[in-house]
């Protein structure tokens, strides 16, 4: 009985790590010119340093006009913009 409420519980992990790509991309995107640096480290391959830059960047050289525009940031590249393109715009908000 006790192996089987294990096995029951690592199924249902599992289930739920390979569902959580598939609610963020359902959910909100992520709007690189509003989010705080919380909301960035949400991010695929995106921490707290990635996440900082993204800001310094807006702040110095103001919104993001497309999503691509996330590769100028210093040490984003082709790989991490791929890995989010689903997931973030850039959309204007409250205009």
């Amino acid at each position: 009985m006790r192996k089987r409420l294990l096995k029951l519980s690592a199924c249902v992990m599992v289930i739920s790590i390979l569902m959580l790509p598939v609610y963020l991309i359902a959910g909100e995107k992520i709007n690189l010119n509003t989010a705080t640096l919380e909301e960035l480290t949400k991010l695929k391959r995106i921490g707290p340093a990635y996440a900082q830059r993204i800001i310094d960047y807006r702040e110095k050289y103001g919104p993001f006009e497309k999503i691509q525009d996330l590769m100028k940031v210093k040490g984003i590249g082709q790989k991490t913009f791929d890995a989010n393109k689903d997931i973030i715009t850039v959309e204007k908000s409250g205009l």
